[in-house]
This record gives structure tokens, C-alpha cells and sequence, in this order.
């Protein structure tokens, strides 16, 4: 008897000390001040390949997103159990200390005709600690299987499958961890740039089903109600008011910086969704010191001439010295000139 009862507890100890463990994210990691060395250290995902996310992890994505190079990118949030996010009008959720808002850049090339891996290239977090936020980045090594910090940045060199399936060569560049300011700088300190409520208006896909993500968010007890916005269009919607597709495209693309308090407020050339003086908007506004990368225009944005705004001239530029934005991409965005010019000649 006494041999069988040991046997049965071997056998449950060994039942239960088998099961697969719940992947989950490790608090401690995050409120370290030293950053984690690899990615798979947070326990933000279940696989890291697959990008399937740990419990408490949500993905997230937005209406109009930030271009960079064609990269497909995957978001998602974290936020400690019990937290809340206060909605601040027209800015981003004051998020709690403890929130990591994640994003992977990727070549996904899903399109039929691909015959290219998936390939995952970098992810960024975003970490909020002692009420300020802190950037650091990952790159995905050659086997897919984890990345690693990043302080210098670094060139990928690599393809892609673009929407036309065409294979498309790219210098897929990661910021070192000073150029991300570049972006993210606002009133002298880090800030993210897409969570706002106006820009997460919509509903995805989540395992238990389809829901609108600020419904989700609320569900989560992460925040309240009670908000009033003007949601952004979505920039390739066709449906939607040319105004607005192109608004929206220059508010996430251009005035994380081209905002009052931004790192690009001197210059008066105000990008945001809600602004609406003219003149800030660049109508027959004239640099303040744009140099060569004006090409001997005179205006930001000439109403009805496209050929004639400096804005439009700077969006196509690949010149390192010229282009805006002026770091993020080495490919020009022709389906977001082709949207932006029609604008300007609606104008």
C-alpha cells in the first residue's frame, strides 16, 4: 500500500510539473533599471516567432499609421493589472507607470505572389517608469528566434514583396537609441506617437473575437468611457473625404513633430489633425529656414499647385539633407505623394 500511494504521488507531482506553463510577463524586467539584453526576457509573448502574445498583452492597431519603408508592423500593449489610462483630448492616453507599448517592424510579404519568408526586423518598446518613458530596441537575429538589444542602430539590408508582388530591394535602417528623439521628443522628453483615442476608433480581430478596441480597452477596466474625439479617416479609405484621408496621414506622419511643443515648433508649420488655421497649415506660408531643401520654392503649400509646395517636394526627396520625414524611411511613400498632391490641388 504504502508503495502504491507513493507511486500515485509521483505520478500526480510528475502530471502537474509537465503541464505547459502560461506565458507571463515579467514585471520585475520591465521595472529594472538596466534594460533586458533580449526581448524573450520581458515574457511579453507566448512564441516569439509568431508574435503570439502573453496574457495581459494586448495587440493593438491604427486607424493611420506611421509609414516606414513598407514595413508591416505588429502592436501591442501592456499594462499592469489594475492600472488606468486617463484620455487626454488630442494626445496620447496618459498611461500608467508600468505600460509597454511593443511594436515589431516586419516584411511579412503575404501577398499571393510572394515567395519570400516572413522576415521580422526590429521591435521597438516604449517603457513607462517613474512617469517617464524610456526607448530601447531589438533586432531579430538571422534564426527568428529572439532579439537582441540594440544601442547603435544598424542597416538590414534585405527585400520585400510589395503590393503590386513585385520584389522591391530596401536599406531597412534601425534608429540608433538617440534618433529616436527624432519622433518621439515633445516638451524635452520621450513621448509615443499613434495610442490616441481618435486613431484607435475601430474595431480588430482579437482571439475571442471581433471588437473595437476602446470598447476592448474599457472591457480591460484600462479606461473609461467618457471620451469625445473626432476619429481619423483612414488614409487609403477611399471612402472617406479627401480632407480628412490627407489630414490624417500628415497628423501621424508629420506632427509628432510639426506641433506646437514639438521638436519642429519653431518652424510654424503646424501638421495636426485639429489644427485649422491656414497659415499654420502652410498656406502660402513661407519657410523659415529651409535652405536647398526648399528648391527655390516660396511656400509650404501653395492651394492647387502641388508642383509649387515645398511640403511635397520635401515627401518625395530621398536626399538625407532634404526629405521629410527626415529619418524612418529610404523609400518615397508614391501612393501617400500621389494622396497628398491631390490635396494640395483640391486645395
Amino acid at each position: 500500500m504504502k508503495h502504491s500511494k507513493y507511486l500515485f504521488i509521483v505520478l500526480l507531482f510528475n502530471l502537474f510539473s509537465f503541464q505547459p506553463a502560461i506565458a507571463a510577463v515579467n514585471d520585475a524586467v520591465i521595472q529594472n533599471n538596466k534594460v533586458a539584453s533580449k526581448l524573450s526576457d520581458y515574457g511579453f509573448f507566448q512564441e516569439l516567432n509568431s508574435q503570439s502574445p502573453a496574457e495581459g498583452v494586448l495587440p493593438y492597431e491604427l486607424i493611420t499609421p506611421l509609414f516606414s519603408d513598407y514595413a508591416d508592423k505588429l502592436r501591442f500593449v501592456y499594462m499592469p493589472a489594475e492600472s488606468f489610462a486617463e484620455y487626454r483630448p488630442n494626445k496620447v492616453f496618459d498611461f500608467p507607470n508600468g505600460t509597454v507599448l511593443i511594436k515589431t517592424f516586419a516584411y511579412l510579404n503575404k501577398h499571393e505572389a510572394s515567395n519570400l519568408d516572413p522576415q521580422l526586423l526590429e521591435t521597438r518598446l516604449l517603457i513607462k517608469k517613474q512617469d517617464k518613458w524610456k526607448n530601447v530596441s531589438y533586432v531579430w537575429n538571422e534564426e527568428q528566434n529572439d532579439a537582441f538589444l540594440s544601442i547603435a542602430g544598424k542597416t538590414i539590408s534585405t527585400q520585400f514583396v510589395n503590393n503590386t508582388g513585385d520584389v522591391q530591394d530596401v536599406r531597412y535602417r534601425v534608429p540608433n537609441i538617440n534618433q529616436c528623439k527624432e519622433c518621439h521628443q515633445s516638451d524635452k522628453s520621450i513621448q509615443p506617437i499613434g495610442p490616441k483615442a481618435r486613431n484607435l476608433n475601430t474595431s480588430i480581430n482579437y482571439e475571442d473575437g471581433s471588437m473595437n478596441q476602446l470598447m476592448k480597452w474599457h472591457q480591460q477596466g484600462w479606461i473609461s468611457k467618457d471620451m469625445q474625439f473626432k476619429t481619423m479617416a483612414d488614409w487609403e479609405d477611399k471612402s472617406a473625404s479627401l480632407d480628412d484621408r490627407a489630414r490624417s496621414y500628415l497628423d501621424i506622419n508629420c506632427a509628432h513633430c510639426h506641433i506646437d511643443g514639438g521638436s519642429a515648433d519653431t518652424t510654424g508649420l503646424y501638421l495636426d489633425f485639429k489644427e485649422n488655421r491656414e497659415i499654420h497649415l502652410g498656406y502660402f506660408k513661407k519657410p523659415i529656414a529651409a535652405g536647398r531643401a526648399s528648391n527655390d520654392l516660396s511656400y509650404s503649400i501653395v492651394p492647387g499647385k502641388p508642383d509649387e509646395s515645398i511640403l511635397l517636394f520635401r515627401m518625395q526627396s530621398l536626399d538625407p539633407g532634404i526629405m521629410m520625414p527626415e529619418s524612418g524611411r529610404a523609400l518615397e511613400h508614391k501612393e501617400a505623394v500621389e494622396l497628398v498632391g491631390n490635396w494640395i490641388k483640391s486645395l
